[in-house]
């Protein structure tokens, strides 16, 4: 088993910058790939980035250029940094971890789920 904590939601004007935590313990040894989704009101949940020693940092089209994933091994955390935040970014962000090492952006196929910090971009 794997547990997942996440941190660093909360409210924050368009434009501006929030930095994302999740920070991984139990089973570390069996995870290859590190990853968000997030999830808006009335939405399906939607992949946003992923991590892994076995494929270059990957991000959805919506935040390429803006968000950055980063990962501290020796922590086993994992962070998203979200610049340039935009309203239609408003959703429960979500860290998951996967022991598979192909890259995948479909939640079902992620093993281990946080519980989610909200992100508000006000207008």
């Amino acid at each position: 088993q794997v547990q997942l904590v996440e941190s660093g939601g909360g409210l924050v004007q368009a434009g501006g910058s929030l930095r994302l935590s999740c920070a991984a313990s139990g089973r570390t040894s069996s995870i290859s790939a590190m990853g968000w989704f997030r999830q808006a009101p009335g939405k399906e949940r939607e992949w946003v980035s992923a991590s892994s020693t076995y494929y270059v940092d990957s991000y959805a089209d919506a935040v390429k250029g803006r968000f950055t994933i980063s990962r501290d091994n020796a922590k086993n955390t994992v962070y998203l940094h979200m610049n340039s935040l935009k309203p239609e970014d408003t959703a429960v962000y979500y860290c998951a971890v996967r022991r598979g090492v192909e890259l995948t952006t479909t939640p079902r196929l992620w093993d281990y789920w946080g519980q989610g910090t909200q992100v508000t971009v006000s207008s």
